[in-house]
């Protein structure tokens, strides 16, 4: 152990002339302490922490890398900002373009009519759109159901009567409803507008069943949903050209919307959270520089007393 101690410290404890050496490393040795029993809590929930951090992103990543598809680009929305709202024509636009392409096959039965008021429609095109659909109601005094105009608070229309009828009309595959499209699948508007434009030609090795399409923006790359939205493919009521890339932005913008109707109200709540807390949080300051100054800028003398 001396020589271990020896060879650490570049002298030779051995010999004679060592013993100031030795009595500093004594002294060393006797003022480190032990770590306390709140640093070795802390040291751990550190280490378990990010121990649980890292094991989440290790997860998240395999999960979102899984090398069947193609991660759709970042676009610069209108709305992506943190102040920036959603741009009302173009969800009315989406609006047109899910009705005359979309709804063919998707439904939305968590829209409700009456939740374009205000935001795509007035209140009489509302009434308009509602009253273009046929609702089953009933039964009325004599027992019987009959059909009747839509109203406000009737739902977009499901294209299917049951799940059974939707997978015999395509194939065996059944179409996904819309409402909360955008918040179901990772990428969210950037993935539905990349699918939407992305059909091309399957590669060589890709062998495609009956009835499937590729795109590589697809989980697999075969997809059972042909492609939609072509030049033209919808019109707009206020003229603007129908291109594919035009219709795909649109119909993406609605559904954001249609996934998260408060999103305007959200941002809008936020700035007028941010003001008042930059308001109280000025005031707060001025209030404790206000009362603390004279306890923090006073002097204490002692004067003793004289004989």
């Amino acid at each position: 152990m001396a020589a271990f101690v020896g060879r650490i410290c570049g002298s030779g404890l051995l010999s004679p002339k060592s013993g100031a050496t030795l009595q500093k490393v004594q002294n060393f040795s006797s003022t480190s302490r032990a770590w306390t029993r709140s640093q070795k809590v802390a040291t751990a929930a550190g280490v378990v922490v990010g121990g649980a951090g890292a094991l989440l992103y290790a997860l998240e990543q395999s999960v979102a890398a899984s090398g069947t598809e193609v991660h759709p680009p970042a676009l610069p929305w209108n709305h992506k900002g943190v102040i920036d709202s959603l741009d009302h024509a173009s969800v009315r636009r989406g609006y047109e373009v899910y009705k005359q392409v979309c709804a063919a096959c998707h439904s939305m039965r968590f829209i409700a009519y009456r939740n374009l008021v205000g935001v795509t429609h007035t209140e009489a095109e509302a009434k308009a759109e509602a009253e273009e659909i046929m609702v089953r109601d009933g039964p009325d005094e004599a027992g019987n159901y009959f059909n009747r105009p839509g109203k406000l608070s009737d739902y977009f229309p499901s294209p299917y009567p049951n799940e059974e009828a939707a997978r015999a009309a395509n194939n065996g595959a059944y179409p996904p409803d819309l409402s909360y499209i955008a918040l179901a699948r990772h990428g969210g508007e950037d993935y539905l507008f990349a699918l939407l434009t992305g059909y091309c030609d399957a590669p060589a090795g890709v062998v495609l069943r009956e009835g499937q399409y590729y795109n590589p923006y697809f989980p697999g790359g075969a997809i059972s949903m042909a492609q939609a939205l072509y030049n033209e493919a919808a019109e707009y009521s206020d003229g603007t050209p129908p291109t594919a890339s035009q219709l795909a932005k649109d119909v993406s913008t609605f559904l954001v919307w249609a996934a998260e109707p408060y999103h305007d109200e959200r941002k809008r709540m936020g700035i007028k959270s941010l003001g008042i807390f930059l308001i109280l949080g000025a005031l707060s300051y001025y209030i404790k520089r206000h009362k603390w100054a004279a306890l923090k800028t006073r002097k204490i003398a002692f004067h003793p007393k004289s004989k």
